[in-house]
């Protein structure tokens, strides 16, 4: 292998980040499905717990999976650590306190909502939400790391190259 072919191939194998429609459309797909597992999930527990102690239950787990999906589907991040979960749980908590507090602001302005204008509400909100939460965690918490400058890059090949020179000479 001459040393040109080592650094064509050193260009090729860095992994890509998905394009923004590409993951969001994942997220959207993850998303969903984490939520409706979630739903059945609360079905069959609450015959089991209280159901505040169900949907605690179901929120932390269906939270943990969809981080993890999240994370390596999504975005192609590979696995989620430890503070990518608490960011993405934080930013769940963000979620739901807007969504609620959408429906209670609805409910401070007209005392009886139908309920075709409150899931309206509540539905409007948890978009605005779910995109927020998107563009969070694409660009904060599985953000693609920094490019090296072109300066390292090229001392790093220069350093191949010499090697692969030496080792030739030898």
């Amino acid at each position: 292998m001459n040393n040109r072919s080592r650094v064509a191939e050193q260009d090729t194998t860095q992994p890509s980040t998905p394009g923004t429609v590409a993951s969001f459309a994942r997220f959207v797909v993850f998303g969903g499905g984490t939520g409706l597992a979630s739903s059945a999930a609360l079905v069959a527990l609450s015959g089991h717990l209280p159901i505040a102690a169900a949907n605690a239950v179901v929120t932390v787990a269906g939270t943990l999976l969809a981080t993890e999906l999240h994370s390596r589907f999504a975005f192609r991040a590979g696995r989620a650590d430890l503070k990518a979960h608490a960011q993405a749980g934080g930013s769940a908590v963000v979620a739901y306190l807007f969504t609620t507090a959408a429906v209670l602001g609805l409910h401070a302005v007209q005392a009886a909502p139908s309920i075709m204008v409150e899931q309206g509400t509540y539905l409007v909100a948890s978009g605005i939400a779910g995109l927020a939460r998107f563009a969070f965690l694409r660009l904060a918490v599985f953000a693609a790391p920094k490019a090296r400058s072109a300066e390292t890059v090229t001392t790093t090949r220069t350093r191949v190259l010499g090697r692969d020179a030496l080792v030739a000479a030898a």
